[in-house]
């Protein structure tokens, strides 16, 4: 009698235990099947078919919306720069320096790439003891600056660069790497530079100054840099009277002046006023969208599982 008690028992669970399946998951099945005792009637059947049909129609019908917005399903976006080191430095070394000394509410407007200079260190670098190697140089000049070596495979780095990892919308530079960006916006205007990519747009200059090369400057600035650009001048900087001759060919500099020397400044209240200004201003000028492809067959599939 015991056993038989059991027995009806799991009957009645197995019945109570399918029942709940088919209501949650319908599935067509042969008409008038038997599950544990319980008749499934053609109604059924149907009902649960109905059910699913307008769900697959529904996804099928937000994909193709999506699909034929397409440059309309697009999201915002943060202006993008390529972030080029100081002389006998590296990536690791600006992306450090940066990250440690500027506040999050800027980095977190702007998208920041960090790449090595081409050619290794051919000596010592003023950061040893300060940061850890390997040091980077973007090329080698004489003891005047006049003179460059290796100049024109740095331009062709910096444009394979920004090709397989752009597109860019500005550069940002210290240093060897600030004298490097402001002369590319005029070099790629003469068609001596980057002639494979998109405009440079903005400029972040830290520590610059211009090209002592009579043959490149010639063409650097020949005519005045027109793109909106952010400069930092330390009140020590060796650099300071060549940074300031820079801006004479700037058509529309921004200036941040610190009391630091040759180095990446920390903001002040003025100075990080200046900057989120400077930052609001050509995010406005970027296009306000950028396409995003977000028509997924596999979400559409996800939809009708």
């Amino acid at each position: 009698m015991g056993l038989g008690l059991v027995q009806l028992e799991l009957a009645a669970f197995r019945s109570h235990v399918f029942s709940d399946i088919l209501t949650r998951y319908p599935r067509p099945c042969p008409i008038n099947c038997r599950i544990a005792g319980t008749h499934v009637k053609e109604k059924q059947i149907k009902a649960s078919e109905n059910q699913r049909k307008p769900i697959k129609k529904q996804s099928r019908n937000i994909g193709i919306l999506l699909k034929e917005m397409g440059s309309e399903a697009e999201i915002a976006r943060k202006p993008r720069f390529l972030c080029l080191h100081g002389f006998r430095t590296s990536g690791a070394i600006l992306k450090k320096q940066i990250e440690t000394k500027w506040p999050q509410s800027v980095l977190e407007k702007i998208d920041l790439v960090y790449p090595d200079a081409p050619f290794p260190a051919q000596g010592k670098s003023d950061v040893e003891g300060i940061f850890d190697p390997p040091y980077y140089e973007w090329f080698q000049f004489n003891k005047e600056f006049t003179s460059y070596t290796n100049f024109e495979e740095c331009l062709a780095y910096i444009e394979d660069i920004m090709i397989r990892q752009g597109p860019f919308d500005g550069l940002l530079g210290f240093s060897q790497g600030a004298i490097l960006s402001c002369g590319l916006p005029g070099l790629q205007a003469k068609g001596v530079a980057l002639t494979k990519v998109p405009k440079i747009k903005y400029l972040i200059i830290i520590g610059g100054a211009k090209f002592k090369s009579e043959s490149v400057a010639e063409k650097a600035y020949s005519s005045p840099i027109q793109c909106p650009s952010l400069h930092f001048l330390g009140e020590t900087d060796f650099l300071k009277p060549y940074g300031l001759e820079l801006l004479e060919s700037c058509v529309d500099p921004v200036v941040i002046h610190h009391p630091k020397g040759h180095t990446i400044p920390r903001f002040d209240e003025k100075g990080l006023e200046s900057v989120m200004s400077f930052l609001e201003r050509i995010q406005r000028m970027l296009p306000e969208k950028q396409e995003k492809e977000i028509y997924s067959t596999a979400t559409e599939d996800a939809l009708e599982a």
